[in-house]
C-alpha cells in the first residue's frame, strides 16, 4: 500500500490516531469498498474530516467526496475506518457530502465518487460488484438517497464499472 501513487486531486488529511476514530488497527485486506452519506446536508468535506479528528467523534471513513469534487483522505488504507461496523476489518469507507436532506449527490460529486471508487477498485482488484452501501452491511438507511432509489444505485455501480474499463 506504500507504493499506491494517489490521484492528485487526493488530499492526504490523516486524523489523529484516539484509539476510535482512528484506533491505527492493521487492515489486511480490501474486500469491498463502502460507500456512506455524511447524512448532514452542506456540510463540507474539510468539516466532516474535522469533525473526525474530534475528541466527540468516534466515527471516521477513509475519505471524505466534498460538494465541490475535493477529496481528503483521513485514514491511511492499510489502517481501519470506523465506519462500516463489523466491516471495518475489510472495506474502504467513502464517506459522500449532499446538499439537501434527500441525501443525493450533487453531479461534481457523484462524478468525483464514481472516479475515486473505480480508481480504489482498480487499486485492490475488485470490480463493481465488490462496492456496497452501509446499508448493506447493517440496514442503516445510508447512503440514503441510494438506498431508497434502487435504479440511482445501480446506475450508480454501472458508472463505477464504466470508469474501472478506462482505467484497465
Amino acid at each position: 500500500l506504500a507504493k499506491i501513487d494517489y490521484p492528485p486531486y487526493v488530499s492526504q488529511q490523516y486524523i489523529d490516531v484516539d484509539g476510535t476514530s482512528r484506533s491505527g488497527t492493521e487492515m489486511r485486506m480490501v474486500n469491498d469498498i463502502v460507500i456512506h452519506y455524511v447524512a448532514n446536508p452542506g456540510s463540507t468535506a474539510q468539516g466532516n474530516r474535522d469533525y473526525f479528528d474530534s475528541p466527540q467523534s468516534k466515527v471516521s471513513a477513509h475519505f471524505v467526496v466534498g460538494l465541490n469534487g475535493e477529496v481528503i483522505q483521513c485514514i491511511p488504507l492499510n489502517e481501519q475506518s470506523a465506519a462500516s461496523n463489523r466491516r471495518n476489518v475489510d472495506t474502504v469507507s467513502i464517506e459522500v457530502c449532499h446538499p439537501d436532506s434527500s441525501g443525493k449527490f450533487s453531479q461534481v460529486t457523484y462524478d468525483r465518487l464514481v472516479e475515486l471508487t473505480a480508481w480504489l477498485c482498480s487499486e485492490f482488484g475488485l470490480d463493481e460488484d465488490d462496492v456496497i452501501r452501509h446499508y448493506d452491511v447493517t440496514g442503516k438507511n445510508c447512503p440514503k438517497y441510494y438506498v431508497e432509489n434502487e435504479d440511482a444505485w445501480k446506475q450508480l455501480k454501472e458508472d463505477v464499472s464504466a470508469q474501472l474499463r478506462e482505467i484497465r
